[in-house]
């Protein structure tokens, strides 16, 4: 009966400690890859990014910018540039929507966002009921990754549940690479298709932001992120 009762007590502790976003079980998956990065938004407020940075454990962050045809996210343009000013490498990502076109949501993008060669490339953040026409939304998704590569010069990347892959991204984007949302094991795709970010903890807790936050890894080395990403040159 004492061994029950302190096994219980320990995993009350961790469950706790895991709700709270100080532990989280992913990590112990996550721990291997050299590259890890946050996304951010709104939700966050005010993000103190000189004590995010303080030490060096992230390389990037991805910033939500816009969402549909014309929502602008308020704490976009302050991230953005404070982030780059604590030396990570930026990103930024539009939230999908079913409510306007594929063009209509990249000219909000592009109205917002910067055209940089050192930034990451736009991400197209995909996470719509399922019950959506497939060909009607998968139309829209490429009219609006078209529009983001021509002006930009970057193919975006798609960051998707496993819901949204296997109904509008999984048959008709394979030349686009994949941001893979799994919170509770290591991310496997239904084609073993490979990914490039993961995000394994969407219960962050870190020095700089108040709120939980996302956080996720690169599928390489820090080398290769480099290389790909063209960092430092």
């Amino acid at each position: 009966m004492m061994i029950l009762a302190i096994f219980m007590a320990t995993l009350l502790i961790v469950m706790f400690l895991e709700y709270r976003g100080i532990v989280w079980h992913n990590s112990l998956f996550a721990n291997k890859y050299e590259v890890k990065g946050l996304d951010v938004s709104h939700y966050q407020s005010e993000v103190d990014w000189s004590k995010v940075t303080r030490g060096h454990q992230y390389q990037f962050a991805y910033i939500k910018a816009t969402e549909g045809s014309d929502h602008i996210d308020d704490y976009f343009e302050k991230n953005w540039t404070s982030a780059k000013e604590n030396g990570l490498l930026v990103g930024a990502y539009h939230f999908f929507t079913s409510q306007s076109t594929g063009e209509q949501q990249a000219r909000n993008f592009i109205k917002i966002v910067p055209k940089e060669e050192e930034s990451l490339p736009p991400v197209i953040d995909i996470e719509i009921d399922t019950n959506k026409d497939v060909q009607l939304m998968r139309k829209e998704i490429k009219d609006m990754s078209n529009l983001l590569e021509s002006h930009y010069g970057k193919k975006p990347i798609l960051y998707v549940t496993y819901a949204t892959y296997n109904q509008y991204v999984g048959d008709g984007f394979s030349d686009h690479e994949i941001w893979i949302r799994d919170v509770i094991k290591p991310p496997k795709l239904k084609d073993q298709r490979r990914w490039t970010f993961w995000q394994y903890n969407n219960r962050g807790h870190i020095a700089g932001i108040d709120a939980y936050v996302d956080i996720n890894v690169f599928n390489g080395t820090l080398e290769e992120f480099n290389r790909k990403f063209k960092v430092g040159g």
